[in-house]
């Protein structure tokens, strides 16, 4: 079982919150690729930026043009992903109450892939389906393209804390058999939905608010890793927890050392992922900064 450095490196930001090219502003998702570029949407600053492996400040590779609905701007992005299979960028404008494409980095050929929508987190399948979890209406639908509403899959029987609901849904994982894990922010759990499921199964929290390891509170971030180990960026709690499936109890990753800027400390966490060597990377939202957690070497 992975075991991570409990000092973190600083990849991104890192120099107090700010606009400039080395600073983000309350960052909440990303992504990384092969090369180990991170692409941050750096929520109040408008933009997305790319900071290249060891690089001391970011590129804008999309809005920074201040808020706004125009062609190059955005409003508190709240997520990116990647779609590799159409080589484009997919962006939660959530400001804008919008999902776009960017199929290039130079901001003339966005496209508006899905609009009115409360579009908080995303997600993507091996198909190229792209999964958008809406808190307004405590629901995740299923996108492709040319939908002109989504498919449910999963919640939408209002808010509640029932097996067949969710309350305030925000970041998503989706594994090779098409099983969505949530964050299911407001009831402190995180839900399994396996596909085609009318209801999902509790697998890490849903023992109320709290810092006991039987409790998340305010979940965000979660992944899963090729051993079905489930990786929560457990935000109000200021650090990441992880479940085995069936468990009753997590146990603490990194973190957990309470709310502060150490390189030991997190300040609501937001999202997470694993580069291809497998460390672990954090967003450090209110720290306006993404750290790296290398993965011990046993």
């Amino acid at each position: 079982m992975n075991q991570f450095q409990q000092f973190a490196i600083t990849v991104a930001g890192g120099n107090g919150r700010g606009q400039k090219s080395n600073q983000l502003y309350y960052p909440f998702g990303f992504f990384i690729d092969n090369d180990k570029s991170i692409y941050i949407a750096d929520c109040d600053n408008h933009r997305i930026v790319k900071w290249k492996l060891n690089s001391n400040e970011g590129q804008i590779i999309a809005g920074g043009n201040g808020q706004g609905n125009q062609n190059n701007q955005l409003s508190c992005p709240r997520n990116i992903i990647f779609d590799k299979k159409n080589n484009c960028f997919i962006i939660s404008d959530y400001g804008n109450k919008r999902v776009i494409r960017y199929f290039d980095t130079n901001q003339i050929n966005q496209q508006t892939f899905i609009s009115n929508i409360d579009c908080s987190r995303l997600t993507i399948d091996k198909n190229g389906f792209i999964y958008v979890s809406d808190p307004e209406n405590h629901e995740v639908r299923r996108w492709k393209q040319g939908d002109k509403q989504g498919e449910l899959v999963a919640g939408g029987n209002g808010q509640g804390n029932q097996l067949n609901q969710l309350s305030y849904p925000t970041f998503m994982f989706i594994d090779e058999y098409y099983s969505l894990y949530i964050s299911d922010r407001d009831n402190h759990r995180v839900m399994k939905w396996k596909k085609d499921a009318k209801e999902g199964t509790v697998v890490a929290g849903g023992n109320g608010e709290g810092n006991t390891l039987t409790q998340l509170y305010r979940p965000q971030g979660v992944i899963v890793d090729h051993l079905g180990q489930i990786y929560v960026a457990d935000c109000g709690n200021h650090r990441v927890m992880r479940w085995c499936e069936g468990n009753a109890e997590g146990e603490i990753i990194v973190g957990g050392n309470g709310q502060g800027d150490q390189s030991n400390q997190l300040n609501c966490p937001m999202d997470l992922s694993f580069d291809n060597e497998e460390n672990l990377y954090v967003v450090d939202k209110d720290n306006h900064r993404i750290q790296k957690y290398e993965k011990l070497l046993n």
